[in-house]
């Protein structure tokens, strides 16, 4: 059964917040969390997606204000500034975009729609996903993976962290060496996810909040650990590739951090994090950020004219997911429509073949009661086909006046509390109906 519910969303990301306020946010876990949100009683479903770069939730209840007040009591430690609001529509369109890649800090990244999954499975193990989150989630994953099929908007370079991580490839393979990041910032942690990729056997993230560094080598299946920044004579030595990503005033690495082996170190820091000179031994190779520019450069414009191809995807997805709900809704009630036609058929059909019995003074044959019982059948489809066509027509119009008269006319049941406490057939959906099944909202 679709519930008249609607999605409420809020959330913090790389764009709205700091990390500390990304830190702030962060759910002790997923799954943990939407369990929470289902012990309130006015929560029906939720979902929660927590990464590095954001951290949303979705909830699904009767009115979009009970919806923000829940959220706003899950997000009471987060800086105001830092939390963006959604409601209905916006949080279904913002699930498809992130899972896309539009919404990340790289554009068109792949992990994230990966990550979406997950929340998606931890939320279904919490009992969190119903009708409503069942369809959008399902479509924002579905979205994603033609965005990355279908289109251009995961090839390429087009961040720092990446491109540090191609030129360091570019110079010797990183397979079963050990890689270092300095800085668990936004570059930092691009960064990581790149090295992560290339092979490497160990990472290890050097940040002055070892924290936050933890936060981000728990990302990665390979074996990893967190070190204060005071830790890095030791660390050094042992990296093969080292990304530097801080924004520090004095250089982080001399040169006596470096040479005990031969070394691939890129400086994304601003100002620079490595002292010039440690470029001179033989056995180190440093870039910079005029190295790397070189490499973003040939992609960027290619992620570009991808996104848009990608933006006016989602726009047709997004109008297939309302009228997936309408239908949904519309579907519903015509349901009931033919289950209280059933049920006054069933006892019509009873008391005709009893009649007819008692006329007859013999059961009726099984010939002749196929055809009592055609008859009724053909009838009861014949009277409801009309309105079952004028009812999905009714939904894709958005007009929930004749789908509440229809519900009234064939579910007894149906608004009678609303009746008791003097409310019109129109308000059982309240601001919910229009929003629940993806109707255009003008307010």
């Amino acid at each position: 059964m679709m519930p008249a519910g609607v999605v409420t969303g809020a959330r913090v990301t790389h764009e709205s917040g700091t990390v500390d306020d990304l830190a702030t946010a962060s759910p002790e876990s997923q799954r943990s969390s939407v369990a929470e949100f289902l012990s309130i009683p006015e929560v029906e479903e939720a979902i929660v997606l927590s990464t590095c770069n954001r951290v949303e939730a979705y909830v699904v209840t009767g009115d979009s204000a009970v919806g923000q007040a829940v959220l706003e009591e899950f997000f009471n430690e987060t800086d105001e500034d830092a939390l963006v609001r959604t409601d209905h529509e916006d949080s279904l369109k913002h699930l498809l975009r992130v899972a896309t890649g539009l919404e990340s800090v790289v554009l068109g990244e792949d992990q994230i729609i990966g990550q979406v999954r997950t929340a998606y499975e931890d939320a279904r193990t919490a009992g969190g996903i119903g009708p409503l989150l069942e369809m959008a989630v399902t479509k924002a994953i579905h979205v994603g993976e033609r965005a990355r099929t279908e289109t251009k908007i995961n090839e390429g370079v087009v961040s720092m962290g990446s491109a540090a991580a191609r030129l360091a490839t570019r110079e010797r393979s990183l397979e079963g060496t050990t890689g270092l990041v300095i800085g668990a910032g936004e570059m930092g942690q691009l960064a990581a996810r790149s090295l992560a990729e290339t092979g490497i056997e160990e990472l290890v993230v050097a940040n002055r909040t070892v924290s936050h560094a933890e936060h981000l080598v728990e990302e990665f299946d390979i074996d990893g650990r967190a070190v204060p920044l005071h830790s890095l004579e030791t660390v050094t030595e042992q990296a093969t590739v080292i990304v530097t990503a801080t924004s520090s005033d004095d250089p982080l690495l001399e040169q006596r951090h470096l040479g005990d082996r031969e070394q691939i170190v890129v400086d994304l820091g601003q100002p620079r994090d490595v002292r010039p000179n440690a470029g001179a031994l033989e056995s180190v190779t440093v870039f910079d950020l005029d190295d790397l520019e070189t490499v973003t450069e040939r992609t960027r414009g290619q992620r570009a004219e991808a996104a848009s191809k990608v933006e006016a995807m989602i726009e047709r997805e997004f109008d297939h997911l309302r009228s997936q709900y309408k239908r949904a809704r519309a579907d519903d009630v015509i349901g009931t429509m033919y289950e209280s036609a059933e049920r006054i058929k069933a006892r019509e059909l009873e008391t005709a073949i009893s009649r007819l019995e008692d006329d007859r003074g013999e059961g009726l044959s099984d010939d002749q009661r196929e055809v009592v019982e055609s008859m009724a059948d053909s009838l009861v489809s014949q009277l409801l086909a009309p309105p079952t066509k004028s009812l999905r027509a009714a939904a894709e119009e958005d007009d929930w006046r004749t789908i509440n008269t229809a519900l009234e006319l064939f579910d007894p049941d149906f608004g009678s509390d609303e009746r008791e406490r003097g409310e019109t057939p129109d308000s059982l959906f309240g601001n919910a109906s229009p929003k629940a099944i993806g109707a255009t909202d003008d307010d």
